[in-house]
């Protein structure tokens, strides 16, 4: 059905001469808006949206030098650990997680991008899905905590931030998310062509 839906977007863009970047554009939202089933194109468009959001997020991590090599990712974990830390997740944030602060910088920039590309492209989307949730946990235990003091409420208000992508991610853990655009059958044909192109 997606190649389908590309090649008649392609037809459809070369005779009215669309420039490239706007063909890149087209296809995917002609194919989503083709989707029947309403709940399946809500589902895939949040999917290909919170996968852009996280290719955002990582891109400037891993291309720039910042955020791993020059303190951007110490100075967030010493800003949970002053303010913003769950009281059992201090003693991680600063016995275990500063002292391998390099290591852990580019797993996260490395990990964000990763999850993004996953989401975007319709890759082993649920086993990015499952990290995308407790990496989302791990930032919420890290930095939302309201106060001892605080009512219950609060608490949940202090985690929006990252509660609502967790909630995200676990209805892309539990659902076909990842079989609707997504590039696997044209990676699959591809390997077919190169191991009969080896035979």
């Amino acid at each position: 059905m997606w190649a389908t839906n590309v090649a008649s977007s392609s037809t459809t863009a070369s005779r009215t001469g669309l420039p490239l970047a706007a063909r890149f554009i087209l296809y995917p939202l002609s194919f989503i808006l083709s989707l029947v089933d309403a709940n399946g194109r809500a589902l895939v468009f949040l999917r290909i949206a919170v996968g852009v959001l996280f290719l955002i997020f990582g891109e400037y991590k891993v291309f720039g030098t910042e955020f791993t090599l020059h303190g951007g990712f110490d100075g967030w974990i010493h800003r949970f650990i002053s303010d913003g830390a769950y009281p059992f997740m201090v003693p991680v944030l600063r016995d275990f997680v500063l002292p391998h602060h390099t290591a852990i910088a580019f797993l996260v920039a490395y990990g964000e991008l990763a999850i993004g590309l996953s989401l975007a492209l319709g890759l082993v989307v649920r086993p990015a899905s499952i990290c995308g949730i407790v990496y989302m946990l791990t930032l919420l235990f890290s930095a939302n905590y309201p106060g001892p003091d605080a009512p219950i409420w609060q608490y949940f208000g202090a985690s929006l931030d990252h509660s609502v992508l967790a909630l995200c991610f676990a209805a892309f853990a539990l659902s076909n998310a990842g079989e609707s655009f997504t590039i696997q059958p044209w990676l699959s044909k591809l390997w077919r062509r190169s191991e009969m192109g080896t035979q």
